[in-house]
């Protein structure tokens, strides 16, 4: 994609522009910039996406040295680094996801029904009230494609505006729109949905009819 040029609507163009150029130049100062604005909120993106705290560490750390790998394929543009940075955490956290799937459905599974996968941070899952609900979002983000995953962890979750997040996936501004407005639907159809099947009631016998006196 090509750079986006300066405007007078943006006084930190020339900033942000400088930075990339920094960085592109491998430089170890404004890296360590980089790493310190923004560890928090790559290593927050990658619990919500990741649901554990030991993987979302992990991936904080693979993010910053992919980071530094790919230094050379950031952009001339004068929008700030932080969404190429999230793009690449949200990838990575994804990536992560596709090896624990099945660890974290058998360590839920004795609080949980089988086949259900907590695909999300527990800590911010429990302050839902409504777990029909929880249940149902859940299965609905696993539902998505990854490119409609990415808009949604870019746009919604990061609340990058459509302009950083094309730059950051290296599509044109069109397709976030597009993906984003899939993504939407899809999730208002799934979370819209039937409850998830009841339980099966208990085989144990039902209890004897009580004496509507009161007394044997």
């Amino acid at each position: 994609m090509t750079g986006v040029s300066s405007s007078p609507d943006r006084p930190d163009a020339p900033q942000h522009r400088a930075q990339r150029a920094l960085l592109r130049a491998g430089d170890h100062d404004a890296f360590g910039r980089l790493f310190a604005d923004h560890a928090d909120e790559v290593f927050s993106l990658a619990l919500r996406l990741t649901g554990l705290r030991a993987v979302a560490e992990d991936v904080t750390s693979e993010v910053y040295l992919v980071a530094w790998r790919r230094r050379h394929t950031v952009e001339l543009s004068d929008l700030p680094l932080r969404s190429w940075l999230l793009a690449i955490a949200a990838r990575q956290a994804m990536n992560a996801t596709r090896g624990i799937r099945r660890r974290r459905s058998f360590l839920h599974s004795g609080r949980a029904r089988p086949g259900v996968v907590a695909d999300f941070a527990d800590e911010t899952a429990g302050r839902l009230d409504d777990a029909r609900l929880l249940e149902r979002t859940r299965a609905a983000m696993a539902a998505l494609t990854r490119p409609e995953l990415e808009v949604v962890t870019l746009c919604v979750w990061s609340e990058l505006t459509y302009a950083e997040a094309a730059e950051a996936l290296g599509v044109p501004v069109g397709t976030v729109r597009s993906r984003l407005n899939r993504a939407r639907r899809r999730l208002r159809t799934l979370t819209a949905g039937p409850d998830p099947a009841p339980t099966p009631p208990s085989t144990r016998p039902a209890p004897a009819p009580t004496n509507p006196r009161g007394h044997r």
